[in-house]
């Protein structure tokens, strides 16, 4: 639990700003539903009750246009009665609607002047209510005079008084829109009236709520100063220490200047740094013997890395250096450390450059594998062939500086790098006794990819590769294939490709030998031997030297000599050889 003194300072300022909020929130509800029902008076009565006295005008016109109608359909020869009928008609409608509409602006204004809530003018505002009254009752009742005795003198067809008449109605109708016309302008008055008082509480309420909001800043950062002195200060302590963390660096502690939490959690801090320093430095040490990402993984006990063992889709590599055995005999015990911690660092390089897992040196030979979860299936086998690619142009390299590491004028001409890759389902886990454990990879694909790699001895080659492997990684690289063979301990036939570059980067004698190798390779399925030695020697042509070549045309050799049984569908064991 938190210390009295902490606790109650925090709980004390929360609930100052709790309270001042509740006021804050309560004032401003209070006003704002104010503004809100003078807002609502102001749009469905006001502006309601203008509108209604504009439609008086209107609707004036408009029954003043009906009874010239009338008089035109009376004073046509024959009369139009049924003209004159239906605009008599529309005359009595029009003159209900005025009155509906004056009734409707009275009680809008009525009910304005009944509301306590609202500052109104109520003296202007019974007088204009007065005026539609009177306006409506008398200078009507002069209109419905003037209208019946027009009405007497169309029927008795005195058009000349029906033309005097007609326009003292007009007279009186004017004088009604402009009476209408000057309570509509007045009622404008009490509309801008209402919204210069509306504007005004608007205003009110948001001048109240910034001094309200601005007492809470205030208080907000005399709390703040207040805290800071005791609390802040080993706060950024703590800070920069977790920056220093995250950044890497465990050197450091933090001291502990208080008694309170903060003092308690900088202990945890401290403690938990000498833990993380502890950990850093077995990763530290182990990521020299194991991959980190193991490392990490098995640290930390992540189901990712299937300490417990799992079946996974894997793609392992093999690489061994041919004849550096016995080029490596005679040497003293730190030269051949010496020449053997430069030969497996460049060769591991490719392998780390591409994400890939070193799982263990063997001699001169190195075993590494790349998937989940330190990979992406569809990545795995790419990453491998382009490790491939990298390490046997390392190995040539590595030829030149032999010589000089082992102390001889030159190396055999046979001293290359072999490398064997292929793709399948494997074991990986955890794999030990209760002595020792190796997290590793078993299965059928790391025999295979151990077997491909001596396979090159058969065929010259630099690298072999299973399908499975270059059917994940065809779009990378160029290759060709090799030969269809069963490898030892193994009784079905798998086929089998050389890398031969990254995509689209083939020499042009390359890109013969590919097409040429290919022909070859066809024609001997065939058993046409003369085909495919022409095809084989061709290829041979482009690339002086090529291993596989080299093989194929002494194979063909060979079945000539004794050719194949029947049965022989051009798979190649190994044990053949």
């Amino acid at each position: 639990m938190l210390r009295p003194s902490i606790r109650k300072r925090i709980l004390a300022i929360a609930v100052g700003l709790i309270v001042l909020m509740a006021i804050t929130s309560v004032l401003s509800t209070v006003m704002t539903r104010k503004v809100a029902h003078q807002l609502d008076e102001l749009s469905t009565k006001y502006i309601e009750a203008y509108g209604d006295l504009a439609r008086m005008n209107v609707r004036s016109l408009e029954q003043g246009l009906a009874v010239r109608r009338m008089v035109i359909a009376k004073m046509q020869s024959p009369p139009d009665e049924a003209l004159f009928a239906d605009q008599q008609k529309i005359y009595e409608a029009k003159g209900l609607e005025i009155d509906q509409e004056a009734q409707s602006a009275r009680a809008l204004i009525k009910a304005i002047i009944d509301d306590p809530s609202t500052e109104s003018d109520d003296f202007k505002l019974g007088r204009i209510d007065d005026r539609i009254e009177n306006v409506n009752r008398d200078l009507r009742r002069y209109l419905s005079d003037e209208y019946k005795r027009m009405m007497t003198l169309l029927a008795a067809g005195n058009f000349a008084e029906v033309r005097t008449s007609l326009a003292r109605a007009d007279t009186l109708r004017d004088e009604f829109d402009q009476k209408v016309e000057d309570i509509r302008t007045e009622m404008l008055g009490q509309v801008r009236s209402d919204a210069v008082v509306t504007m005004r509480d608007q205003q009110k309420a948001i001048v109240i709520s910034m001094i309200l909001t601005v007492l809470a800043a205030v208080l907000g950062l005399m709390f703040a100063i207040f805290v800071s002195v005791g609390i802040t200060r080993p706060v950024r302590r703590l800070l920069d220490g977790t920056r220093a963390v995250e950044a890497g660096r465990l050197d450091g502690s933090i001291d502990v200047t208080t008694r309170d939490e903060i003092g308690q959690l900088t202990s945890a801090f401290n403690n938990m740094v000498e833990q993380l320093r502890h950990k850093e430095k077995m990763r530290e040490t182990f990521g020299r013997y194991i991959d980190p990402r193991v490392v990490a993984g098995l640290i930390d006990r992540q189901a990712q890395t299937a300490a417990d063992g799992e079946r996974r889709v894997m793609t392992v590599l093999f690489c061994d250096m041919k004849g550096f055995t016995s080029l490596s005999t005679g040497m003293t015990p730190q030269g051949l450390v010496k020449v053997m911690n430069h030969y497996l660092s460049t060769m591991s390089g490719p392998i780390r450059n591409h994400r890939g897992i070193i799982d263990k040196y063997i001699g001169d030979a190195i075993m590494a594998y790349w998937g989940p979860p330190f990979n992406e299936d569809g990545e795995q086998a790419q990453l491998a062939c382009l490790a491939a690619i990298d390490m046997a142009r390392r190995g040539t390299g590595l030829r030149t500086e032999l010589p000089e590491l082992l102390g001889v004028r030159t190396v055999p001409s046979d001293c290359d790098v072999r490398i064997g890759v292929a793709t399948g389902e494997v074991l990986v886990g955890s794999i030990g006794s209760e002595f020792m454990m190796s997290y590793t990879v078993m299965g059928d694909a790391v025999n295979l990819a151990s077997r491909l790699e001596g396979a090159n001895k058969v065929y010259g080659s630099h690298s072999l590769v299973s399908a499975p492997t270059i059917a994940l990684a065809g779009d990378v690289i160029e290759f060709r294939e090799i030969d269809r063979l069963v490898v030892v301990g193994q009784s079905h036939a798998e086929t089998v490709f050389d890398i031969l570059g990254r995509k689209d980067e083939l020499a042009p004698e390359q890109a013969l030998l590919q097409s040429r190798y290919a022909e070859g390779l066809a024609a001997y399925r065939e058993r046409r031997w003369d085909d495919a030695r022409h095809a084989f020697s061709a290829a041979l042509e482009a690339v002086p030297g090529d291993g596989p070549c080299r093989a194929f045309i002494k194979r063909i050799s060979d079945f000539q000599a004794s050719p194949p049984g029947p049965d022989w569908d051009g798979t190649w064991r190994l044990d053949e050889k």
